[in-house]
């Protein structure tokens, strides 16, 4: 089954009633399953995760941004955090199954249709990026909502303006919109202990891969009114290459230089697993640790062991293999065909035994049933161990290949598998 993920961002964090009507949108797909939204008053913003198969997931996009855009006017929004539309920003992300090429093909037909439907402008970013100034979503939003109103569709000579789809214009109360592909974000935020937004936005600055900072990191220093805080606010865009821990550990660092306390983390919306047990590995420093150590991965492995293919009725084992995915494949064929004929030859040999005519070879019959028993057994476990190996050697193939340390345990995960 292909399984995407879309976590939109609505420019709306204080008006519940507002919010639940934007989520009902989503909740009304079938096959498409709401796991998290979280809002904030002083951001005034939402984050919105929804799950399923590319199409249904689409659809509750398009219908939970078209219930913003008649709920949300920007012209009377204000909040900490930038915005250039009532949908700001929509990214679809791959979960299983489903490649990088699909979800930038998902957030193209997205944007045509939504654009189409609502009148709003779209800009495509990340991996979905018509040009390189547009993959970082900052390049695109600065200036914001009331900026970019006086400037997008306008005649001039700088096409970075001009939307993906749609008008030519900014829509008069809900912006416009940007869609793409990008990897899991992990939206992490540190709070200090003080009303000092400059001392907020330099940390920031100086952590951010912009300015020097950590690679895959975005950061802004934001004033939390309502709680008497400022906020280091980041966007970690791959936590494979900068883990949280090492940003969490400057910012205390820079913060305790001036004299303030870290009151408290944040983590907006859903995350890796394996982000947070990064962050375990690194504090606790524990001696030989094994994720197969976790009592919910050990849960997990253990139900998906009860989940094989040879487990399924043929009807649901024929549906898989006619899925547009390489496994289960010719060798889980071959083992399954192989795993028949071994049955059918310990079917014949114990049909023979106890036949009149037949008693020499008895003894013989015996035994060869008892070896085809032997064969289909082993076969039948081949059927399951031949779409796993490929499975694993496909993920070896995936894994980062950014600098030499990555390129070596890459190559070494493919070895091991092939």
């Amino acid at each position: 089954m292909k399984i995407i993920e879309c976590v939109p961002n609505f420019s709306e964090g204080r008006r519940k009633d507002v919010i639940e009507k934007i989520l009902d949108e989503v909740r009304r797909v079938s096959g498409v399953t709401l796991l998290d939204a979280e809002f904030d008053a002083d951001h005034n913003r939402c984050v919105v995760t929804f799950v399923g198969e590319p199409q249904p997931v689409k659809k509750a996009a398009l219908a939970a941004a078209a219930k913003a855009v008649e709920l949300i006017d920007l012209t009377k929004h204000q909040g900490a955090h930038p915005r250039m539309g009532a949908v700001d920003v929509v990214p679809f992300i791959p979960v299983s199954g489903v490649t990088t090429e699909e979800c930038v093909q998902t957030a193209k037909e997205f944007g045509k249709e939504f654009s189409e439907k609502c009148g709003v402008p779209v800009f495509l970013y990340e991996d979905a990026a018509t040009r390189p100034e547009r993959r970082n979503l900052a390049d695109i939003r600065k200036g914001e909502f009331e900026g970019l109103r006086d400037v997008i569709g306008k005649k001039n000579e700088d096409t970075r303006y001009q939307p993906d789809f749609g008008p030519m214009a900014m829509h008069p109360t809900a912006g416009a919109t940007v869609t793409g592909s990008r990897f899991f974000l992990v939206a992490f935020n540190v709070n200090l202990g003080t009303t000092d937004i400059a001392l907020a936005k330099s940390i920031a600055k100086m952590i951010r891969e912009k300015d020097g900072g950590f690679k895959c990191v975005k950061a802004m220093g934001f004033e939390l009114k309502e709680r008497g805080m400022v906020q280091v606010s980041m966007n970690m865009t791959n936590y494979t290459v900068t883990p949280l821990w090492k940003t969490y550990e400057k910012v205390c660092e820079e913060a305790a230089k001036a004299g303030v306390p870290v009151v408290e983390s944040e983590i907006v919306g859903l995350l890796p697993e394996a982000a947070l047990i990064d962050c375990t590995e690194h504090y606790l420093k524990p001696k030989g640790f094994s994720h197969e150590q976790i009592l919910e991965y050990k849960l997990r492995a253990a139900q998906e062991q009860n989940k094989t293919l040879v487990g399924m009725p043929i009807a649901g084992f024929l549906d898989e293999l006619a899925l547009d995915s390489p496994a289960p494949g010719g060798g889980s064929l071959a083992a399954l065909a192989g795993a028949q004929a071994a049955g059918l030859a310990s079917m014949v040999a114990r049909l023979t035994v106890g036949k009149k005519g037949y008693e020499s070879i008895w003894e013989e019959m015996k035994a060869l049933a008892a070896k085809g028993d032997a064969l289909r057994i082993r076969l039948t476990q081949i059927v399951d161990e031949d779409a796993q190996a490929f499975n694993k050697v496909m993920a070896a193939y995936k894994l980062p290949k950014t600098t030499d340390d990555e390129k070596a345990r890459r190559s070494a995960a493919i070895r091991s598998e092939e």
